[in-house]
């Protein structure tokens, strides 16, 4: 699969205004600078799509992007250790709840991690919850540049390890570098075979 178009639709702050323009959609969420929006903006080859930032927790709105004409990208706020107020902390943690748990045309939820750490307690948390609310959902290890093949390859099998405790069978787990592009024809096959399971 290839993504040919990509267009922004618009920024929304509660789920209940959320209208499907399409039947499909795919989100991604992940803690605060673990390099969503830049992820997004490599699937799709368009730079600057999904704006990026320095500062953790910039992304405060659900971001939607339709691809193809036919299926849509969503940007979900990060969570974490954004600095921000309690209050919009809050309302943010409510939001992102609700989108998940109430949107049924969400036929996946990427995760994102970042690869240079060990799997965090604040990310096992989420997922633990994924799993309770049974939210269909893929890991990718973000930033996967950074490291060298046989330290991304320990790090993968250290979060197989500790999720394997939790999860049989295990969630896919990608590898992805926004940088150089390593990862996205794999992405977007697996993506391709959710729509085809969907479609």
């Amino acid at each position: 699969m290839e993504i040919n178009q990509a267009t922004f639709l618009g920024s929304f702050t509660k789920t209940e205004g959320l209208i499907a323009e399409a039947p499909v959609e795919f989100a991604f969420i992940g803690r605060s600078n673990v390099g969503k929006s830049s992820l997004i903006n490599m699937l799709c080859k368009t730079k600057g799509l999904a704006h990026t930032s320095s500062t953790p927790g910039k992304t405060q709105c659900i971001n939607k992007f339709l691809i193809n004409g036919k299926w849509i990208i969503t940007d979900l706020p990060g969570y974490g250790f954004a600095k921000i107020s309690k209050t919009l902390r809050a309302s943010l943690e409510i939001m992102i709840r609700n989108y998940i748990q109430h949107t049924p045309q969400m036929v996946l939820l990427f995760v994102l991690l970042d690869c240079r750490h060990p799997l965090q307690k604040i990310d096992l948390e989420f997922l633990l919850k994924l799993g309770s609310w049974q939210i269909p959902f893929a890991l990718v290890l973000t930033k996967a540049d950074k490291l060298s093949k046989t330290a991304l390859q320990n790090q993968t099998d250290a979060f197989h390890e500790t999720l394997s405790q939790y999860w049989e069978p295990l969630p896919p787990i990608f590898a992805a570098s926004s940088k150089t592009a390593w990862g996205r024809e794999e992405l977007l096959e697996y993506m391709e075979s959710v729509l085809e399971e969907n479609g």
